[in-house]
């Protein structure tokens, strides 16, 4: 395995976009190295060197002294790199166990691939991970949890010396978390080399003894975890100091009658839910991974259809059985899932935020290309979405430019309703103070805003009530006075002999 990793001088460019510049350090075996900055700093763009997807156009990466140049990621895995990205590498029509040893199948002296020997090392490692996941089941029907899972699983079979995690926690419950938290000291003890990125604060204190941090493509310093603290890191990470969104005044805030309600509403994945929101309220939403939240909310924009109940629209009864009936009813969602989900990545950032408008663009049919790119740069401008112009296709944005978009467009919507599931993650905190700040401003302007949070922190500074949801039913609701991130536990966690429907996430 390797012993070190360096990276000297690297720099990588594309059109209008200085995406690093001059990087250079050096990793060693033994060591969690924490890659921290803001959204587009350049620390995905230096994973995507390190895993042959991009080619420095400056600089080298050396292997244990010896230059690596890689063209492609099988180089860097005959190299014994792995990379597991945030957004998912997984071929959903596969099994679990195809995916764990994709294009590395095992075979018998007949040449004939051996799945006997597939299912039961996949089963093997995901016991060391304490995950129930059936080697034969398709990746395509788990949770965006498990299938975040299955590829670290697919890392740790191929049992690199230098393994690289990509915001790996997004989609990860507590548990998760700490099962995967328990692999990487595994992996640290190994004396193998671990590249960890991640916008969380207590992640890096507990999982790095190495920062590197990022700032516009070049690097901003290289720390020790415990000897810098979490108000100078985040300064030397976005150049400011970021102030904290519970500093926000709810006193300008109008609170007005119930504008979207739900009622005893039943799915496939949830069971006799009801909650009701009113307009300039934030209404947040907890639970564990599973527990049913996202599935709530696509039956509410029209996604999944509702077996029985009703939801009731500024007190008429509607009914919603399309995210198209849902946009015209003054409803708009930012999903989860932004890769399948939420953006259209071939095409331009202009035409992911024009497209939910094009009706109010259009004059006898044809789209009005002047306030098109109006309403583009109004919005590149309003949500800092880093871009060097308005065409630049959106899958060339970083993740956190990706999300700030697809909010951009659900607003030009006009929405009455807002839905926000999972609208932080994998965000940098300048960014995250930035989403904050917005949402309270939807909330000022009158709308009903539905937030889904894993980060409990988050739910108590947006919310102005809490529902928690517990295997596919609502547990409890809190109100402010009663937040706590104790009670929101208590009341999220499983009940012994209580199964929660299945496939709920």
């Amino acid at each position: 395995m390797a012993e070190t990793v360096e990276f000297r001088n690297i720099g990588k460019f594309f059109p209008g976009i200085r995406a690093l510049e001059n990087i250079s350090f050096h990793a060693q075996k033994g060591y969690v190295y924490a890659l921290m900055g803001e959204n587009g700093a350049g620390k995905s763009t230096l994973l995507k060197i390190l895993n042959g997807d991009y080619i420095p156009d400056t600089g080298e990466l050396l292997v244990d002294g010896a230059a690596r140049r890689f063209q492609r990621p099988k180089d860097a895995i005959e190299c014994g790199i792995s990379t597991i990205y945030q957004e998912r590498q997984v071929l959903q029509h596969m099994t679990v166990a195809d995916n764990v040893f994709l294009w590395d199948w095992p075979r018998s002296r007949a040449g004939i691939i051996d799945f006997d020997l597939m299912n039961s090392r996949t089963v093997e490692i995901a016991g060391r991970f304490g995950l129930d996941i059936k080697p034969e089941a398709r990746v395509g029907a788990l949770s965006v949890a498990h299938q975040q899972m299955v590829e670290i699983m697919k890392a740790v079979r191929r049992n690199a010396g230098i393994i690289a995690f990509d915001e790996p926690t997004a989609s990860l419950s507590d548990k998760e978390i700490e099962i995967l938290f328990s692999i990487i000291k595994k992996l640290q003890r190994e004396d193998r080399i671990v590249f960890y990125v991640s916008h969380r604060m207590n992640e890096v204190s507990r999982i790095a003894q190495k920062i590197i941090v990022f700032k516009d493509g070049r690097l901003a310093g290289t720390l020790d975890q415990d000897k810098v603290t979490t108000g100078e890191l985040i300064q030397l990470m976005v150049g400011r100091k970021v102030e904290s969104s519970i500093s926000e005044s709810y006193a300008d805030r109008k609170i007005g009658d119930v504008a979207f309600s739900c009622g005893n509403v039943v799915t496939d994945k949830v069971r006799d839910i009801s909650f009701a929101v009113k307009s300039g309220e934030i209404l947040g939403f907890a639970g564990l991974v599973g527990a049913g939240r996202t599935e709530l909310m696509r039956a509410v924009f029209g996604i999944d259809r509702i077996r029985s109940g009703q939801f009731i629209l500024f007190g008429k009864p509607v009914k919603i059985d399309s995210p198209g009936v849902a946009i015209k009813n003054g409803i708009a969602m930012v999903p989860e899932d932004r890769k399948d989900q939420g953006i259209l990545p071939n095409i331009s950032v202009k035409g992911n935020i024009s497209i939910a408008a094009l009706k109010r663009l259009c004059r006898l049919g044809i789209i009005d290309v002047d306030r098109e790119d109006i309403m583009a740069r109004n919005n590149i401008e309003k949500f800092g979405i880093k871009t060097p112009d308005a065409e630049k296709l959106l899958l060339q944005l970083s993740g956190g430019n990706q999300q700030k978009t697809v909010l951009a467009r659900c607003l030009e919507c006009n929405p009455r309703v807002l839905i926000l599931d999972e609208p932080t993650k994998g965000i940098d905190v300048g960014a995250k103070a930035e989403f904050h700040r917005i949402i309270f401003e939807c909330a000022r302007a009158g709308m009903a805003v539905l937030v889904i949070s894993s980060e409990l922190p988050e739910l108590l500074v947006l919310s102005d009530r809490i529902v928690v949801i517990r295997e596919g039913t609502v547990s409890h609701e809190l109100e402010r006075k009663d937040f706590s991130e104790e009670t929101i536990l208590k009341f999220a966690m499983p009940r012994h002999g209580v199964k929660r429907p299945n496939g709920a996430s």
